[in-house]
């Protein structure tokens, strides 16, 4: 049986992109074959990259520029922005292919759709602490019932890891809530027409627990 080709975005950092190999892993597990992408230039090279592929996940990342609310903090420093130009070229040439973010990939899928993000869901909008460097743990999110997430994991409760500082604000056009945590920061948004599974914790790094996010995507991408 032929593999749905994932296209997974990576991280740039001083002319180095890099992949966390859980991404990798997480991918090849549900039956896709992992497609690096690489930091491309023009809407040209990308929509010929989005051509040998059957899905995209836009990964974890630093601080979002897109649909900013307030400053990033001095803990979090800005996405490079050849990153996020070429992350914009590949989402808008894969507009109609399954999409799965994670993360950064969240709030970046959210701010495409014109949403708004916190610089700081911390401080601005007095949220728990939810990054692992500010002391955070592993939390609990309560899952929309009904939802489009709810059916893929199979639970209404589920607790996750925690690794963000910004978080959502207001949802972009066609957008809607899958998940919050305790404190009522959003965890998960999905899209109206199903094409969008987006998620603010990181389920490539919870094994079992994150696995099916992944298959729905491979299955989504068939």
């Amino acid at each position: 049986m032929t593999r749905p080709r994932i296209g997974i975005t990576t991280s740039l950092e001083n002319g180095r992109q890099t992949l966390d190999l859980n991404y990798i892993r997480a991918v090849e597990a549900a039956g896709g074959l992992p497609v690096i992408a690489p930091v491309l230039e023009s809407a040209a090279a990308a929509r010929a990259f989005a051509a040998l592929l059957d899905g995209l996940i836009i990964t974890g990342g630093p601080g979002i520029s897109r649909g900013l609310i307030g400053a990033l903090p001095k803990d979090l420093p800005a996405v490079d922005q050849a990153r996020d130009r070429s992350d914009e070229l590949i989402y808008q040439a894969m507009a109609e292919r399954p999409f799965l973010g994670i993360c950064y990939g969240m709030q970046f899928a959210n701010a495409m759709a014109g949403g708004a993000i916190y610089g700081d869901a911390q401080h601005q909008r007095g949220a728990s602490a939810h990054s692992s460097e500010r002391g955070a743990r592993d939390h609990e999110i309560q899952i929309e019932p009904g939802s489009r997430l709810a059916l893929i994991l199979g639970v209404e409760r589920m607790r996750t890891n925690t690794r963000h500082i910004q978080a959502v604000a207001r949802l972009g056009a066609g957008m809607r809530v899958a998940a919050r945590s305790a404190d009522g920061v959003i965890e998960a948004i999905e899209s109206d027409d199903g094409r969008v599974i987006a998620v603010q914790f990181h389920p490539e790094r919870m094994r079992d627990r994150g696995l099916p996010l992944f298959e729905d995507l491979v299955r989504r991408a068939i």
